[in-house]
């Protein structure tokens, strides 16, 4: 019997239906969810995010790589960074960390989760390459 696919993935969230329209690092917490090739979904947690509270960038500009660190080491377990749109540290986590970055384009929650399944195949397999 072969197994189902399913990715984990982390949504930064303004609040429950919201994705956040800031960088990734400020977002008030992450929804992370399970996210299966059959369409299936099932949110897993809401875990806290460690970043938000970091007043100063490190390096004065945008893209603080304190919180680059903070979120990849929160976000270790995940295969997939859901975002509404792109930032700085986004780039750097795409390139170089093995998680896969989407942007959703909606700020829906409901809505991203089905752009998700949408894309399953092509996440799927930019998350292996990533292990490869």
């Amino acid at each position: 019997m072969v197994e189902k696919r399913c990715l984990k993935v982390a949504f930064g969230m303004e609040d429950d239906e919201h994705l956040i329209d800031a960088h990734y690092g400020d977002s008030e917490f992450f929804a992370i969810y399970k996210i299966c090739e059959d369409g299936g979904i099932k949110l897993l947690e809401k875990r806290p995010n460690r970043a938000k509270d970091f007043k100063e960038e490190e390096d004065k500009g945008h893209g603080d790589p304190r919180k680059f660190r903070t979120v990849i080491n929160q976000l270790s377990d995940m295969d997939v960074l859901a975002a509404f749109r792109m930032g700085p540290n986004f780039i750097r986590i795409r390139d170089s960390t093995d998680k896969v970055v989407f942007f959703t384009q909606t700020r829906e929650l409901n809505i991203a989760l089905r752009r998700v399944v949408e894309n399953f195949d092509d996440l799927w397999g930019q998350v292996q390459a990533k292990k490869d």
